[in-house]
């Protein structure tokens, strides 16, 4: 029996340590993970010949072939384009969430930082940013500046921050009054080292939590615009681009949407998944400090 037990107690000593003692955020991270391998697993093996068409073998259905998902209308497997895609699609939503979410911090930082006239003209220029409909000034840039990985990269990064800028201004503002923080000023701690090192692990939490949710909102605009025609190139794999082909074949072809289309719900459940069990977690983290 002592045997036993000191063989169990590691056991149960590693899977505590791989739960992160949140369902939602558990799921989230599982299926996103597969995601990311199966990114790398292209990027490396995935030959290049994989994304050639078969024109005998178009509209064929999913098994036929070794093809799981089936083909589309040119004779491509869509398991393999699906996995093209992820480049353009999870690459592209994700710097721009990286983007917006560093211009955002800075920017909120600056003005929860200062009371003179920077936090007011800070604040005003956020206000006339998300004044304009987002999805317009992206169709607009797109337009003007032309298809691309980073046109279209860029794009939802420099339109999309004032969301993140406005959140952590409140969030900021509330910091900045702990205690913690007014003992560092007391103590004559440096502006920035009050701010990096004291404000913004305080707000690291929230930063993640929205960081996810823009994530799956950055993906779906970047099908959409795909899907419109003004996102990647024509003979990119990405998934909006496998939606757009996929309209002629709704009847014939359904697989053709349903693959791209399941493709983009599971990564978006997976990162919504992810940004409500970081929530969880800091609330009940939370509520154990105050407690």
């Amino acid at each position: 029996m002592t045997v036993a037990h000191s063989t169990g107690s590691p056991r149960r000593f590693k899977l505590s340590r791989l739960s992160t003692g949140s369902l939602q955020l558990n799921v989230g991270l599982v299926i996103f993970t597969i995601l990311l391998l199966a990114l790398i697993g292209q990027a490396l093996f995935m030959p290049a010949s994989a994304l050639d068409g078969d024109l005998p073998s178009r509209l064929k259905g999913p098994g036929y072939q070794g093809h799981v998902f089936g083909t589309d209308q040119l004779g491509r497997d869509l398991l393999f384009r699906v996995l093209g895609g992820l480049p353009w699609s999870l690459g592209i939503a994700g710097l721009a969430t990286l983007i917006l979410a560093s211009i955002g911090t800075v920017l909120g930082l600056i003005a929860a930082w200062y009371t003179n006239f920077i936090r007011t003209i800070v604040l005003l220029f956020i206000s006339t940013v998300i004044a304009f409909p987002f999805l317009v000034l992206a169709l607009v840039a797109v337009a003007i500046i032309g298809r691309g990985f980073w046109p279209i990269t860029l794009t939802l990064g420099l339109i999309a921050w004032p969301v993140v800028a406005r959140v952590i201004y409140a969030e900021g503002r509330g910091v900045l009054t702990r205690e913690y923080v007014l003992a560092a000023r007391l103590f004559g701690v440096s502006k920035w080292s009050i701010l990096f090192v004291h404000v913004l692990p305080g707000i690291r939490p929230t930063i993640l939590v929205m960081g996810a949710f823009l994530f799956a909102v950055m993906l779906i605009l970047e099908s959409a615009l795909s899907f419109l025609g003004l996102g990647a190139p024509l003979n990119a794999p990405s998934w909006g681009n496998m939606l757009s082909d996929s309209r002629q074949y709704l009847v014939n072809a359904p697989w053709m949407m349903l693959v791209p289309a399941g493709a983009i719900v599971s990564a978006v459940i997976s990162l919504n998944l992810i940004g409500d069990g970081v929530a969880e977690i800091s609330r009940k983290r939370a509520r154990a400090v105050e407690a």
